[in-house]
């Protein structure tokens, strides 16, 4: 970061101590309890979500007994809210200086709201872009195979796990899109991929928000995923373990030692009473994961890590409050790429280190405006080795000998930002003001070795020989400066615009680019029960840092055979960043109508749009003997999606369903396929067609439903077209047109059934218990996840890898 973004910082910090000692006032103290109103006597409800909603705004969770405190309060008037377990309930109170007020909360079953139940007073709230929200509840209760926050992200109409197991949101490759903790990035800064593992237990929530239009947001050109943690408890200490018991690895009706151990532990609770509060969670993977149609002793990738998530968080004063964060996430992933027709001895092995620190400093400095300075540092290194140092090659129906691939990877980033919200001024209407300034500096050094590949052909004989220079090693570093400003501004009550403007520059380009967009929501009747909204706007995507180095990774020779063995030509192509690096850039547009039909029924229907010119990717280009891999900003990707969208909540259940058709096409040669995590050895003449992860048709239906007995059933049916695939001969040369073949139709029903008791222990204390049961692929749908696309096989076509129907337990212990 430069010298003037750090003076620039401690200005601001000197300023806002200076406004502290200045504008401290006499405060007073609400404390309270959250119990069920529709139970026999008090059934006090810990975890239970409470807002203190006044001059200043306040947030906090009751503690085992069910209580809660607001500390250090302004004077004035209060409405208090709380939620936990389906139901609601609020109080208004008026509090003076130095006063206690004391209140008792009682929660009945919530009448179940949408993001589409609009009224006149909360449009100004509302954002015109497409966004999703995973709430605490669908990440506690919802039936989770992995227990991972990205696992329930297809949860979101237009998200869908491709077929190489990655994330892509919106029709965006996971490289393409931006992913956020607490707004600081959290990206892989050499792949641009999501790079970081939280335990679930401290995610509030995810939101995913496609073609955002606050200016706030960049470099990315797809959709972004933005989690943000929990705070921990100012009152009481809390403490939850689960997963204490390990799964057993069934192999063929056989038990063969441990399937998965996955304990996590979390706890939470105040440091110092009412002004500092810790949670802090560690969470132990051993996960066995199998390819089913492997052998049955070796045909499971083994990932083992230890996660863990620090956070303490601070009230300075009833103004100021402060988080600081710690979180590390050292991972091995042994039998990388492991599938049908990859055993476990030619795969890699991955291993990843990486910590990330974290601090942010929020200050109110009016009623209604707000300076928030955040300063984080992550690091990310991964080395990738193989099982054995035999000669790699890829036969027809299967692949030997030791992967051709070795990485190390060392990255760091220093990242800091500062925004300013203003408090809202009247001209022509209100405005809401906020600027921003973010400042980024990236490092990475890397070492690369590529070993000899060999093609055996359908006779059994070499047909092709790849061969590569000596093993290299670089460094790069990149700088990145952006500001924005945005405004939202209500000419009328019932329309609302939001204008924006982000400039973003960096050193490895060398440009400055000014990405504008606008947004718009309108309530279309008086009742306030159907809104338009939408908006356009540009974005420009980062640089990683495996394209400055492309030139220095080793070059590679391609040395073809006859049918005697022998060879009969040579090509080397050398590695070319033809017409310089540039940032990919993206025109987003979308447009929506919702609308609150019935009293318990509400509607979406979206359409949304994105081009992406200047993307990257590889191409190999030849002359005789001679050639390049050329790395160029030729590509060009269309997303293209419309969706129709319901929900239907009553006091015992809330039901949702949507149908999304949509179209992904682009470049198929993404540079991460070649040089990447796991690179692939042959790399073919890049072509535009549909890419890997489009689904044109996809059906959704989810339901959160409060059975009998305080039962909780979540069932999540997922339903959409096949993943797209080529055919390749021996050569790996695509046989046809790319990406017109498709796997089956995936259908599946996961189910999650769970219900929480209450124990008593010694005295007066309760412990909390939460047992169910997931199941997943309920119907043993037939889901292959490989297919045989070789066209020299005998099994050219045939579907492999079905994902069988899995069944989990669930137990909760808190404390």
């Amino acid at each position: 970061m430069s010298a003037c973004a750090v003076l620039l910082f401690l200005s601001v910090q000197s300023v806002v101590a200076q406004r502290q000692t200045t504008e401290r006032r006499r405060s007073g103290r609400l404390e309270g309890t959250v119990s069920e109103a529709r139970s026999a006597g008090k059934l006090y409800l810990a975890g239970a979500r409470v807002q203190a909603l006044g001059p200043i705004t306040m947030e906090t969770k009751t503690n085992g007994e069910g209580a809660f405190v607001f500390d250090e309060l302004p004077p004035g008037t209060y409405k208090l809210t709380a939620s936990a377990q389906g139901m609601d309930g609020e109080q208004t109170v008026t509090l003076t200086s130095n006063q206690v007020v004391r209140v008792l909360l009682l929660l009945k079953p919530a009448r179940v709201t949408t993001t589409i139940d609009v009224s006149t007073a909360d449009t100004a709230k509302k954002t015109p872009s497409p966004v999703q929200t995973i709430g605490e509840k669908t990440l506690t209760y919802a039936p989770n195979v992995n227990e991972r926050m990205e696992t329930l992200l297809p949860l979101v109409p237009g998200v869908v796990r491709g077929p190489d197991g990655h994330i892509n949101l919106k029709g965006a490759r996971n490289t393409q899109s931006g992913a956020l903790v607490n707004s600081a990035n959290v990206t892989d800064p050499v792949t641009g991929s999501p790079a970081i593992n939280l335990p679930i237990d401290v995610v509030e929530s995810v939101q995913v928000v496609s073609n955002p239009y606050d200016p706030e947001y960049g470099r990315f050109t797809g959709a972004v995923s933005s989690v943000e943690t929990k705070t921990g408890s100012y009152e009481k200490r809390h403490f939850s373990i689960q997963n204490i018991l390990p799964r057993w690895r069934d192999r063929d009706g056989s038990i063969v030692g441990i399937g998965a151990a996955t304990p996590r532990m979390t706890l939470s609770g105040p440091l110092i009473k009412d002004k500092l509060s810790l949670i802090q969670s560690f969470e132990y993977r051993f996960v066995r994961t199998p390819v089913n149609s492997l052998p049955p002793l070796q045909r499971d990738t083994t990932q083992e890590s230890v996660d863990t998530y620090s956070q303490v968080d601070l009230k300075i004063s009833p103004q100021q409050t402060a988080t600081m964060s710690l979180a590390v996430y050292p991972q091995k992933l042994q039998y990388m790429g492991l599938n049908t027709f990859t055993p476990q001895p030619a795969t890699a092995d991955f291993h990843q280190r990486g910590y990330e620190i974290y601090g942010q400093h929020r200050y109110l400095t009016g009623a209604e405006s707000a300076l928030i300075s955040q300063l984080s540092y992550k690091t990310y290194d991964a080395d990738v080795t193989a099982q054995n140092n035999e000669p790699y090659q890829l036969l027809i129906d299967t692949t030997r000998g030791g992967y051709f691939n070795r990485q190390e990877r060392n990255t760091w980033r220093l990242e800091g930002q500062e925004t300013y919200q203003l408090a809202p001024r009247h001209f022509v209407g209100e405005h809401e003001l906020k600027a921003g300034l973010n400042a980024t500096h990236s490092s990475y050094i890397g070492h690369q070795v590529f070993l000899p590949v060999e093609l055996i052909g359908g006779s059994g004989s070499p047909v092709e020989q790849i061969t590569f220079t000596a093993p290299t090693s670089y460094g790069v570093t990149q700088s990145e400066t952006a500001w924005f400003a945005s405004d939202k501004w209500s000419p009328k009550t019932r329309l609302t615009f939001d204008l924006g403007v982000r400039f973003d520059s960096d050193t490895v380009t060398g440009t400055t680019h000014a990405a504008p967009r606008t947004g718009f929501i309108v309530l279309l009747t008086k009742d306030g029960r159907t809104l338009l909204k939408g908006g356009v706007g540009m974005f420009y995507d980062r640089v990683p840092l495996m394209f400055p180095a492309f030139e220095r990774l080793p070059q590679r020779t391609v040395w073809m055979f006859d049918a005697s063995g022998q060879a009969s030509s040579s090509t080397l192509y050398l590695n070319r960043i033809v017409g310089g690096l540039h940032n990919p850039e993206s025109i987003a547009w979308s447009a929506a109508i919702e609308r609150q039909v019935l009293e318990h029924l509400a509607m979406r229907f979206e359409y949304e749009q994105r081009n992406t010119t200047k993307d990257f990717t590889v191409s190999p280009l030849s002359s005789g003997n001679a050639g390049i891999i050329a790395l160029s900003n030729a590509g060009r990707d269309f997303y293209r999606e419309f969706q129709v969208a319901a929900r239907y909540s009553s006091e015992r259940m809330s039901l949702n369903g949507s149908y999304a058709r949509s179209r992904a096409y682009g470049n198929l040669n993404d540079p991460a396929l070649f040089f990447g995590n796991y690179p692939q050895a042959v790399i073919q003449p890049d072509a535009r067609a549909r890419l890997p992860f489009d689904a044109p048709n996809r059906f959704l239906f989810w339901a959160d439903i409060a059975g009998p007995k305080r039962f909780t059933l979540i069932p999540v049916y997922d339903l959409h077209t096949g993943f797209p695939y080529s055919p390749w001969n021996e050569f790996h040369e695509y046989a046809g047109p790319r990406n017109e073949r498709r796997y089956p139709r995936f259908s599946s029903m996961d189910l999650q059934v769970s219900r929480p008791f209450s124990l008593h222990v010694r005295d007066s204390r309760r412990l909390q218990v939460r047992v169910g049961f997931g199941v997943f692929n309920v119907f043993n749908h037939f889901n292959p996840r490989d297919v045989q696309n070789n066209v020299a096989s005998n099994e050219f076509g045939e579907f492999l890898n079905d994902a069988w129907r899995e069944y989990r337990g669930k137990f909760v212990f808190q404390f």
